[in-house]
């Protein structure tokens, strides 16, 4: 397997977990593991530092892994992942990130290699993202530092949407599929339960 440029990993846990009652995404064990363990676990020998985008907790994710580094948006008011990338860059050394969303269910093995793959694909892509069975994972992508530019330009624009900064980071994609995924994240607690007693049943 081919190496990759060094690259640095952020979890985006910086929403307001409202379809949630407030519950924290990344503490909570979707499968064996709780969503934070499993994602640092999956990572930990593939990248340099691990980074969580919080606004809360963050006292509580050192104890649970004293390395880990933790940083908030730039601008207050829960403006989405896009805010959350745009400000990883401040802090991260590494010109190329991995961003994962926390409440992921399925990392697909090669992710890292694939998506890396895929920014070679055009010269002039600075963001390749992830797609399970046909459905887009905008949030769940690799993007090299010359995104941050594009980044702030939408969002001083009140832009929000990763979807629409697509074109502008001439975006590439990286397929996967999976047999028998019911959810490729959790948004509400009653998904989460759904999820909980499909996955006992599959």
């Amino acid at each position: 397997m081919k190496k990759y440029p060094h690259t640095d990993l952020v979890i985006l846990a910086g929403g307001q977990a409202r379809r949630m009652n407030g519950v924290n995404k990344l503490l909570q064990t979707f499968d064996d593991q709780m969503q934070l363990l499993k994602i640092y676990n999956t990572f930990k020998d593939q990248v340099g530092k691990i980074w969580i985008n919080s606004h809360r907790d963050m006292g509580l994710y050192q104890q649970i892994i004293p390395n880990i580094q933790c940083y908030a948006d730039d601008q207050a008011g829960f403006l989405g992942p896009l805010m959350g990338m745009k400000s990883a860059w401040a802090h991260v050394q590494a010109d190329y990130v991995l961003f994962i969303p926390c409440d992921v269910t399925y990392i697909p093995s090669k992710v890292m290699h694939n998506l890396h793959d895929a920014l070679l694909q055009d010269p002039n892509a600075m963001m390749s993202y992830v797609n399970i069975n046909g459905d887009a994972l905008y949030p769940f992508c690799l993007m090299k530092r010359a995104s941050c530019t594009f980044l702030q330009q939408h969002l001083q624009q009140k832009q929000l949407s990763l979807n629409k900064c697509r074109k502008d980071l001439h975006a590439q994609v990286a397929y996967f599929r999976k047999h028998r995924l019911f959810f490729h994240s959790i948004n509400s607690l009653d998904e989460l339960q759904q999820y909980k007693q499909w996955s006992y049943l599959a």
